[in-house]
């Protein structure tokens, strides 16, 4: 079937020149698993030369008539979410684009409501910052919405660990929770108290696992205690207050995020502990207060300056093949809120009540 004289290309024109089936030139197009890099690489370069474009969206984009990324936050009060927010703005303007921000509360569904009111309001591209609910049928309901949103022309970049075949920013939050394990153990800690958000946050899973990592690698006898809470200031307090109350014998707390860890200073203070003297305390993220909190905070830091600027440059790529994935390295940064482990007389430690023993 030839191209009609003067009519725009259409995908089954681009498909026909390509030698290929429609499905395969769709998915090519879209950035699907199941083609081939080449075959993907033959498609795309056919589609340019007949000046397709996928959908009435897409050729809107094309012309310029779009300039706007949609980013979809957690909570745009917390300090990680906010600095992430700002390097977006930053590097979107940079390219003449702007930014529209929807909060998702860290509610799956408001989360898809939230995509679904940036897909109508025809963004080039969307930003999702902020990691996935495991085993959540909603978010699996949002990650279908993103892909519709790309096969028809529009661009989607991650930020965090997601069950979605698309492009993906990820923090090596593994990585991070064995360091603040490691430095722990390395300085003598044997009760461990875990302030966790919630259960089925693929953030919360992976640092939570590197700490237990950390803390027991080499043989080293940790009794670990966790509390699952809210990632928020108030969420890290009550569940420091949970811990600090069942597990007198724990001489540091780890918060797996630095919002959670002021409100663990603040348990801390209120109870009449000394940090770092009767109990250290750490966190994750090193967000910019991290530094100013009394004592600084002892913290994983992720480059989040970098990490929101990376997001930019892969929801303004062309889709490949295969989803791509960067990951992100990151490290620890010690300050004046832990020490080593304080040397304590007393019995053994006392069994669990609405904490989770490990």
């Amino acid at each position: 079937m030839a191209q009609r004289h003067g009519a725009p290309a259409r995908l089954i024109d681009v498909a026909e020149k390509a030698g290929v089936s429609l499905t395969t030139a769709s998915f090519a197009m879209s950035g699907r698993p199941g083609v081939s890099e080449a075959v993907a690489e033959r498609v795309r370069t056919i589609a340019a030369e007949l000046g397709y474009v996928p959908n009435m969206q897409a050729r809107s984009l094309a012309s310029g008539a779009s300039s706007t990324l949609g980013l979809v936050v957690h909570d745009v009060a917390d300090p990680y979410f906010a600095e992430l927010a700002s390097a977006v703005v930053e590097s979107a303007a940079a390219l003449d684009l702007t930014v529209q921000i929807c909060q998702s509360s860290r509610d799956p569904k408001q989360e898809i409501n939230q995509v679904r009111a940036l897909v109508a309001s025809r963004v080039r591209g969307i930003i999702m910052a902020g990691s996935g609910h495991i085993g959540s049928s909603a978010a699996r309901a949002t990650y279908d919405e993103l892909e519709r949103f790309q096969s028809t022309g529009g661009r989607v970049a991650m930020i965090g660990r997601h069950r979605a075949p698309l492009d993906a920013v990820v923090p090596d939050n593994v990585a991070g929770g064995v360091l603040i394990g490691g430095h722990l153990r390395e300085s003598g800690h044997v009760h461990v108290g875990i302030v966790a958000g919630p259960s089925d946050l693929a953030s919360a899973v992976d640092r939570h696992r590197g700490v237990v990592e950390g803390l027991t690698a080499q043989n080293h006898p940790a009794q670990v205690v966790v509390a699952h809470s809210d990632f928020t200031h108030a969420g890290g307090s009550e569940a420091a207050d949970r811990l600090l109350a069942d597990h007198p014998e724990i001489t540091a707390l780890v918060a797996l995020n630095d919002t959670m860890a002021a409100g663990v200073l603040a348990t801390a203070r209120r109870r009449g502990l000394d940090v770092p003297g009767d109990v250290s305390v750490s966190g994750f993220d090193d967000v910019r207060v991290a530094a100013d909190l009394g004592p600084g905070l002892t913290t994983v830091r992720l480059p989040l300056h970098d990490i929101g600027t990376t997001a930019v440059q892969l929801a303004l790529k062309p889709p490949a093949a295969r989803s791509r994935r960067i990951q992100i390295p990151v490290e620890l940064v010690v300050r004046g809120s832990t020490n080593r482990a304080p040397q304590r007389d007393g019995g053994p430690p006392r069994r669990a009540t609405q904490t989770e023993l490990i």
